[in-house]
């Protein structure tokens, strides 16, 4: 059994991530904003936490004792590239205070490459309006590069995920490229990509990286 500090935990993601830990015997802690506004994450094998996934030491506060974290972190009512960044620095100085040497966070598909140094959001067709967020959130992983965190993103495919479809168990993962659409497959689910992040922070496969899922 390990321990995870999930970040973001009352997001679509970070839900998943809880749920998906905690059903295969994992202590956690899922760290929100509000928790009285997630009381449906208020389970057995969950500790509900306050906390601040730009401060670092609420970071370090939360993170105390765990083997590994999840960060699933996102904010519609802040600058992207602010908060990213922030969110990058408190997680590498929180974690390293706290001990925990791993963390897995979920990258954004748009920023995945779609040519060798090109990513899909600096692709001729790609909606200016998304860009900034786009840009923004990669800016955690720059702060990432430069810590000295285990870390690992994971990054599904630049598409909207499937919200409503069951867990099958089954991805796969590449390199920092979108990955190629296979013939009839269905859309990536978040179910799905909470057990790639689950997987990766109880049995981690890849290191300071950029990882494709799908």
């Amino acid at each position: 059994m390990a321990s995870i500090v999930v970040f973001g935990a009352g997001g679509r993601a970070g839900r998943r991530v809880v749920a998906e830990a905690v059903d295969r015997g994992h202590r956690v802690t899922a760290v929100v904003r509000d928790p009285a506004s997630y009381p449906e994450l208020d389970r057995a094998g969950v500790t509900l936490v306050a906390g601040d996934a730009t401060d670092a030491d609420s970071v370090a506060a939360v993170a105390q004792g765990h083997d590994a974290a999840v960060s699933t972190v996102f904010r519609a009512d802040a600058d992207p590239a602010e908060f990213y960044t922030a969110t990058g620095h408190a997680l590498v100085s929180g974690l390293a205070k706290a001990g925990v040497e791993r963390v897995v966070t979920v990258g954004v598909g748009s920023a995945l490459e779609v040519a060798p140094g090109v990513a899909v959001h600096d692709s001729p067709d790609y909606p200016a309006e998304y860009r900034a967020f786009s840009v923004g959130h990669t800016a955690e992983t720059d702060v990432l590069r430069q810590g000295g965190l285990d870390w690992v993103v994971l990054t599904p495919p630049p598409v909207i995920l499937d919200d409503q479809a069951p867990r099958t168990g089954r991805y796969r993962t590449g390199g920092a490229s979108v990955l190629p659409a296979e013939a009839d497959a269905p859309a990536f689910s978040y179910a799905d990509l909470a057990v790639a992040l689950v997987d990766e922070a109880v049995e981690p496969r890849h290191h300071r990286e950029v990882v494709a899922v799908g």
